[in-house]
């Protein structure tokens, strides 16, 4: 009778039990993976022992609240839950104490799909964006962390809430951020963190303060790029060099805890001082040679070497090269420090005067030509300049290269010396007498004469004769007839026969006639005095000037 009154009883309880509600179970044991509960069913229900905060806490024999979810799965066991208890339990509490906008701690019980879920007596969603201040790519480090969060949304139908840690550091970097601004300035040396690293300098949170170190502020010596001297998240000491409270900015300085080192530079480096330094930077006008950390000097192409020509400082120097030079000038308001290589060695220009006097004879190899003259190497790095007016005494040059080419060896005069401006003149005439001292020694009126034509004017026609010496045959004496054009009548290299009918010493002019060849003394006299007569009307240029209207 007993057996069956037990039996109805616990039918009877078992009946009460409702699915959906909270019941009251006794811990009959406690296992690694669960914990076994008695709540009065037909069977023992199992809790997974991951729902409990510390299972070290509990005991055999003492009293939970779990929620039923099932009195019986398909293999008649039932199914409980302690969070879903304490869920429930807590969900009413949670909705008369908490609002949207209020603090909360909450421990981060696991990680989900696009955040965290955090226990705050239920569970609440933490969106990884409302994780920090800066994304995190590892969200497994803050599961098991218990932190005060603040409650953005809640929706009770849904029995959903949204968290935010984010919102709470932002508030207290805000807070800090006012206090700072009020409490720095100007001068003041401070610990920050570097943040963020940019092509053009760093940001240092200041401890919920943002600061800009430029590139510039970083060295007093040269950098490409911040990260050269900087990395994310180090920890630096910088100065406070500039606070915009209205706009809430900082400028910050890395060199300015330490000395500007052209403060003494002129002590320093002294003008003739020999240095030691290393080449950081070649550009196309010079080399750039680091003194110490923060000086730099300039080597200019023209001050790498007396006698070497050297058209880009790459020729002679390599970037981290270690060189010594010498201070030949300082700028120090600009920080500029102009540096000299070939000054190690003597300047052979000094000796150039003594070695090259004028009148001297030299021998050198044409080096260069050029519109008005050509270069003449005497030596390694120096160079004679023989005008195109000192080579002949006799011909009109109109470019070097009539009379000489590249790489001849050629004798010349020293006509004079400039050692200031590393100059040294040279003249080729200056080798031979001059023909027109004594002309008539060669030619005088009357005679005739053979040669080749070498140009042809709109005036007449240039004819090559003995000693180099050009004479001119005026269009109006090569022939008894009208001549429109002089080619029409003669051509270049064409041999020629003419008279002498004039000398004109002063401008080293001789005048010719083809037509007078045949002509008689008086008739040559006649043929002279007309062409005299031309000459002073301004109708015959002068050589010169036909020369450089020559077209052939």
């Amino acid at each position: 009778m007993s057996s069956i009154m037990e039996e109805l009883l616990a039918e009877s309880t078992f009946e009460k039990l409702l699915e959906g509600s909270i019941i009251k179970g006794t811990i009959t044991e406690i296992k690694q993976h669960e914990v076994i509960v008695d709540f009065g069913g037909k069977a023992e229900g199992a809790v997974p022992s991951s729902e409990f905060m510390d299972i070290g806490e509990l005991q055999v024999g003492s009293e939970i609240e779990v929620f039923l979810e099932k009195l019986e799965d398909k293999n008649g066991n039932p199914i409980l839950s302690y969070d879903k208890a304490e869920q429930k339990k807590n969900w009413e509490n949670i909705l008369n104490t908490c609002e949207e906008g209020s603090i909360i701690p909450g421990r981060v019980k696991s990680k989900v799909k696009g955040g965290l879920i955090v226990s705050i007596g239920v569970d609440s969603f933490l969106p990884a964006s409302q994780i920090d201040i800066t994304p995190s790519k590892n969200l497994d480090q803050y599961v098991g962390q218990t932190y005060d969060f603040k409650v953005v949304k809640i929706n009770q139908d849904r029995k959903n809430i949204v968290v935010s840690r984010r919102e709470l550091i932002e508030e207290q970097r805000q807070n800090k951020r006012r206090e700072l601004l009020a409490d720095v300035k100007p001068g003041d040396s401070r610990k920050g963190v570097v943040k963020n690293i940019t092509d053009y300098g760093a940001f240092i949170d200041l401890d919920g303060l943002d600061g800009l170190l430029h590139i510039t502020d970083m060295s007093w010596g040269r950098i490409s790029h911040p990260s050269e001297i900087l990395k994310q998240g180090e920890e630096i000491n910088v100065m406070i060099i500039e606070v915009d409270r209205d706009r809430e900015r900082v400028s910050l300085g890395l060199k300015q805890l330490e000395s500007n080192p052209w403060d003494r530079i002129d002590e320093k480096y002294p003008i003739g001082t020999k240095i030691h330094g290393k080449v950081v930077n070649l550009v196309p006008y010079g080399a750039f040679i680091e003194l110490e950390e923060g000086v730099e000097g300039l080597v200019h192409v023209t001050e790498l070497s007396w006698t070497k020509r050297i058209s880009k400082p790459s020729e002679m120097l390599r970037i981290g090269e270690e060189v010594d030079a010498v201070v030949i000038g300082i700028q120090k308001e600009e920080q500029k420090i102009s540096l000299g290589i070939r000054q190690l060695d003597v300047n052979p220009w000094d000796m150039a005067r003594h070695n090259y006097p004028s009148g001297a004879r030299v021998r050198g190899k044409v080096r260069n030509l050029t519109s008005y003259g050509a270069f003449i190497e005497l030596e390694e790095g120096i160079d004679g300049m023989v005008h195109v007016s000192d080579m002949s005494w006799t011909r009109k040059v109109n470019h070097p290269s009539e009379v000489l080419k590249k790489n001849d060896e050629i004798d010349a005069i020293v006509l004079d010396v400039d050692s200031d401006n590393q100059r040294i003149s040279l003249g080729m005439k200056q080798l031979l007498e001059d023909p027109w001292d004594d002309i008539e020694a060669y030619f005088k009126i009357g005679d005739v004469v053979t040669g080749e034509v070498s140009k042809i004017t709109s005036y007449g026609a240039f004819v090559g004769l003995k000693n180099d010496i050009d004479g001119l045959i005026h269009i109006s004496q090569i022939s008894e007839n009208r001549i429109e054009k002089v080619k029409d009548a003669i051509n270049v290299d064409q041999e020629v026969e003419a008279r002498v009918i004039k000398i004109d010493r002063d401008d080293r002019r001789i005048g010719l006639s083809i037509k007078a060849c045949s002509y008689s003394q008086d008739q040559l006299a006649a043929e002279t005095a007309a062409y005299d007569s031309l000459n002073s009307g301004g109708d015959l240029t002068s050589l010169g000037d036909i020369l450089d209207e020559a077209t052939r």
